[in-house]
């Protein structure tokens, strides 16, 4: 399995909130839902629709888990809902219990677990685990050296402030392009690799203790 994280991008970076005006109001930020009004279904639909036919897993954060939680169970009738009602769902949670979950199946992770958690899921065989949102464990990821395919939609908006997905710890990370395309909207969907890794197959596992992660967006 691979790890492969998906995220609506601002031009200065920014992944916050991205679905709906209330989805992630913390720190004031006053943009839910910028992303609407530049999604094109022939390129971005297309894409996000992929990721149902080649994904296996969703590892999600709490917050995410509960967004969509609350926001898929209704859906149905086309692959992607379909799909993601069905799959097989791991949230990060040292808050969550067995009777907080309504999404099935899905399995609460200890924030400890998840470096070692996702280092199982890559050595096994089977479709890729899906992240989106989730900012917290994308950080962590990335810090970690776990995330074999990264794909952004970069949208032609700033929003001068809010949350990213990348970690400050001034390492240097080389990444990859896979291949970039560019949507009727202005948005830029650009796929990413780690530098050196093999195609189509996980990179090297980093060295190092497991890492927890704090709550995740």
């Amino acid at each position: 399995m691979r790890i492969i994280v998906s995220e609506f991008m601002s031009l200065d970076g920014i992944v916050q909130a991205p679905g709906g005006a209330d989805e992630d109001p913390s720190g004031g930020f006053a943009h839910g839902g910028w992303s609407f009004p530049y999604f094109d279904p022939e390129v971005m639909g297309a894409v996000v629709d992929s990721f149902a036919a080649s994904n296996e897993v969703l590892l999600q954060g709490t917050r995410t888990y509960r967004v969509s939680a609350d926001a898929w169970p209704d859906r149905s009738g086309d692959p992607f809902s379909d799909w993601i009602n069905a799959a097989r769902k791991y949230v990060v949670s040292d808050t969550l219990t067995e009777q907080d979950i309504t999404w099935h199946p899905t399995t609460i992770v200890p924030r400890d677990e998840l470096v070692g958690t996702v280092q199982e899921l890559r050595g096994r065989p089977g479709g890729d685990v899906y992240v989106y949102g989730s900012l917290t464990i994308v950080k962590a990821l990335l810090a970690e050296g776990l995330v074999d395919e990264l794909v952004v939609f970069i949208e032609p908006i700033l929003l001068g402030g809010g949350k990213t997905m990348f970690p400050a710890d001034g390492e240097a990370r080389p990444l990859e392009l896979i291949s970039a395309q560019t949507a009727a909207t202005g948005v830029i969907v650009a796929r990413y690799r780690p530098a050196g890794a093999p195609p189509g197959g996980p990179a090297a596992d980093p060295a190092g203790e497991d890492a927890g992660t704090e709550e995740q967006s």
